[in-house]
């Protein structure tokens, strides 16, 4: 079985795989060690730790390289947070996606958030129909087996306390039109309320990931809405940097 084959068939609904997101190469070994059946990174993560913001400040090439070097550290799958594929046209998405294929990694995360010129985050996302046209490129581009993890930011650019079922249908109509265009997961962000979840979970024709937060219901509660995959995005690499720094305080006398 290929590394692509064993990580899509870790995508059990009631049964989720479990992603500590990664970093670094360092980082990635460290969860391999502890038990990960596959590898994860995150976006923001990866660019606090190399000294950027997030929303792809974070150049091409380093993202590139350190999926590389990532990939090159442990036996294990691993998928790569690419954002919003450091581009708008659908052509242009998918040579990038190439790129990422060719430094090992067997899936990513790719959002429909628009990413402003200006390196941050619009707080807008993408027409169904244009996220499709993009998603339909990539997959054109590197085959069937690469794990294209669709992200919807609908919940996440929203406040909690909006979150309806409305917005549950909204992102159930782009989680089909994303399956139609040729994606392998629906990635929720934000959205924490476990009736809607399990309504999107039941109405969309893929594996859905759930990121788990601080304050989030926990891991059984979420299996038993029939989510795949639960991912912990940037806070694990947020917790790491408290222990050092509390710990460089008490070095320091502070």
């Amino acid at each position: 079985m290929s590394k692509y084959q064993s990580f899509a068939a870790l995508h059990v609904p009631g049964d989720p795989v479990i992603l500590f997101n990664v970093w670094d190469a360092g980082s990635a070994r460290v969860a391999e060690r502890a038990g990960a059946k596959a590898i994860g990174t995150g976006s923001a993560s990866v660019s606090t730790a190399h000294g950027y913001d997030d929303a792809e400040a974070l150049p091409l090439d380093l993202a590139l390289a350190n999926s590389r070097r990532t990939v090159a550290a442990v036996a294990l799958p691993v998928s790569v947070d690419f954002e919003g594929g450091y581009a708008v046209d659908p052509d242009a998405v998918a040579a990038n996606v190439e790129k990422l294929v060719a430094t090992g990694a067997i899936g990513c995360n790719f959002e429909d958030q628009i990413v402003a010129t200006n390196g941050t985050p619009a707080r807008t996302i993408h027409s169904v129909t244009d996220q499709s046209a993009r998603i339909a490129a990539i997959r054109w581009t590197v085959g069937p087996d690469f794990f294209l993890n669709a992200r919807t930011d609908i919940f996440l650019i929203a406040k909690g306390d909006t979150h309806d079922e409305a917005m549950a249908d909204e992102a159930i109509a782009r989680g089909k039109a994303y399956a139609d265009a040729g994606a392998s997961g629906f990635f929720v962000p934000g959205l924490a309320d476990l009736a809607l979840l399990e309504r999107v979970a039941k109405a969309v024709p893929l594996p859905v990931n759930f990121m788990a937060f601080p304050g989030a219901p926990d891991a059984k509660a979420v299996a038993e809405t029939g989510v795949a995959r639960i991912s912990h995005g940037p806070f694990p690499h947020m917790a790491a940097l408290k222990a050092f720094e509390d710990a460089a305080r008490a070095a320091f006398g502070g």
